[in-house]
């Protein structure tokens, strides 16, 4: 009878991994010293793992250096580049926290972030696309103009004491990146050492902010545990060696690039390789092709812009043999084209959220395409998780409920926000990840739908409240709800259907330039919609389902 039960259990022969980040680190450099550990070539970067690890170990002797002791955290925003790594197991190696900063963050993010988690010490970019990082971090942080580099006093931000720029230019106030590489005396390296030494896995490493549903972004504290061995796994289900060479073209700020790319990676002593500073068709083809790489990440829409490269034909992709699609649920169409036409025999589908470090599903290599395509695979090694219903009563098989996760892989919490924890982590210790899903007798999972609102857009994570709650700092705007509506290029778009306060009168483009650098662009509703009222309830909810089905139509995006 329990067979029939929406219960799952990743029950392993490989055991967990015991260890903190850097002392792994370590030892993977000792097996596989002469193996390419990084390579990004618009950067120049070619570093096998004995000479990474070197690095690691300067930059972590270099932060200490600073006065930054463990458990302070440092936040890192700026785009893929070799110091992203360097900082990613250097902040391990030292005890530090590191806080990933999405690069598409504006002001009153970049504020609100640093602010939440009271970051010590930021490390930049100068710039990235569209966006001035040293104007925007100036105009957060006046003090750094007047401030020797390591002495800020920032009224608004009284934790920041150390801004770290990228690159060789120099900024008032700012320290250099490069300066803290320089090799270290031996009582720094001891001091280290004992540090190390006295780390514990359960130690939290990483903190990412996830949109909240009530608006403000949460941060998701993740420690060595979690991300080490989730990170493993997920190399182990695309059967990674040390002779595997994987292009990352999706950005390390996420759970994808820095756990299913980067911790994947290294675990397994393969190579990292980074065909540039964000997605860009072109430059991921002449990688592959380049590189010889085995293996390439990407959500759906990464995989049908490089497919439908115009040059796609004249690259030598032969090489390619396995990675992950994931982020959003893929065409059965497109996964077909990967596998034939990109030589992705064994790619993989992976599922998770930032909250359970985050791959708690993933396909194998040999599954059938069609379940690849139409499932997110089996539970993870380790792993519990099981389908319930509205009063948490475990579904039989086949049946729909919200997936819950337990193990390993669940974070501690929400930095600094303990009711919201308890929100989602419940007594037993089980993750509520708010999608709906349905496990089939062989244990197979398929996503069936969102439990909230939220709209994925080309496999980043928009939650609509959010931005309603930006929006209503507009001073025509009386209501606004937010809802995703078809795209055919990222699956989702963010519609705004706004309420206008009597007597105001307000045209698409306002609203939009009323967003424009102080949101991520990604969430900048592509459409808006001026109504005169939203549908409810009797009991004077809004039906968001009926809401979007109106704009749907009213747009003429119905499928």
């Amino acid at each position: 009878m329990h067979q029939s039960l929406s219960y799952v259990h990743g029950a392993h022969d490989v055991p967990l991994i015991g260890e903190t980040i850097g002392p792994f680190l370590a030892g993977i450099a000792q097996r596989h010293g002469d193996n390419e550990a990084l390579v990004v070539p618009h950067q120049g970067v070619r570093w096998t793992y004995t000479e990474m690890n070197a690095r690691v170990t300067s930059l972590a002797a270099g932060l200490l250096g600073l006065g930054l002791r463990p458990g302070d955290r440092v936040g890192i925003w700026s785009q893929n580049c070799a110091e992203w790594v360097l900082v990613q197991f250097a902040t391990a190696r030292a005890g530090l926290i590191m806080v990933n900063i999405n690069p598409a963050y504006r002001r009153a993010e970049l504020e609100y972030v640093l602010d939440k988690v009271q970051c010590a010490a930021l490390i930049l970019a100068p710039a990235f696309k569209s966006s001035d990082y040293l104007a925007i971090a100036d105009d957060v942080v006046p003090e750094l103009r007047q401030s020797p580099p390591g002495k800020l006093r920032s009224a608004r931000l009284p934790h920041l004491r150390h801004v770290i720029r990228l690159g060789a230019g120099k900024t008032p106030g700012m320290l250099n990146f490069d300066d803290l590489l320089a090799p270290p005396c031996a009582e720094r390296l001891a001091d280290l050492a004992a540090i190390e030494a006295a780390l514990q896995f359960d130690d939290p490493v990483n903190i990412q902010f996830t949109s909240g549903t009530t608006g403000s972004p949460k941060g998701a504290t993740l420690t060595h545990h979690n991300i080490l061995n989730n990170g493993f796994f997920i190399g182990e289900a695309m059967r990674l060696t040390d002779r595997d060479r994987l292009c990352i073209p999706v950005p390390l700020y996420h759970c994808f690039g820095m756990v299913l790319g980067n911790l994947a990676c290294v675990t397994h002593g393969a190579t990292m390789v980074f065909p540039g500073e964000s997605f860009e068709p072109k430059a991921v083809l002449e990688t592959v092709q380049a590189e010889r790489c085995t293996g390439l990440h990407g959500v759906p829409t990464m995989f049908i812009s490089l497919l439908d490269h115009p040059d796609f034909g004249s690259y030598d992709l032969a090489t390619l043999r396995t990675g992950i699609m994931a982020g959003s649920p893929c065409p059965a169409e497109v996964m077909g084209r990967v596998i034939d036409r990109m030589h992705l025999a064994e790619i993989t589908i992976a599922y998770g959220m930032t909250e359970t470090s985050p791959v708690s599903f993933q396909s194998s290599v040999d599954d059938p395409v069609a379940l690849r395509v139409a499932t997110i695979g089996r539970v993870h090694p380790h792993l519990e998780v099981k389908i319930v219903d509205a009063d948490g009563r475990i579904v039989p098989r086949g049946v729909k409920g919200e997936l819950l996760t337990r193990g390993y892989s669940v974070m501690l919490g929400y930095w600094g926000d303990e009711e919201k924890t308890r929100e989602t982590i419940d007594a037993a210790r089980w993750m509520h990840t708010g999608d709906l899903a349905v496990i089939d007798e062989a244990g197979f999972a398929a996503i069936v739908g969102r439990a909230k609102d939220m709209v994925i857009r080309g496999g980043e994570n928009i939650y609509p409240r959010e931005i309603e709650e930006f929006l209503y700092r507009h001073p025509k705007v009386l209501d606004v709800q937010c809802v995703g509506v078809p795209d055919p290029k990222y699956g989702e778009e963010l519609c705004a259907c706004v309420v206008l306060r009597p007597g105001t009168e307000a045209n698409e483009d306002e609203i939009r330039d009323f967003c424009r650098g102080q949101i991520a662009h990604y969430k900048v509703p592509r459409y808006v919609r001026f109504v005169p009222g939203f549908p409810m309830t009797v009991t004077g909810k809004i039906q968001k389902y009926l809401l979007r089905q109106q704009v749907t139509t009213d747009l003429g995006l119905a499928d």
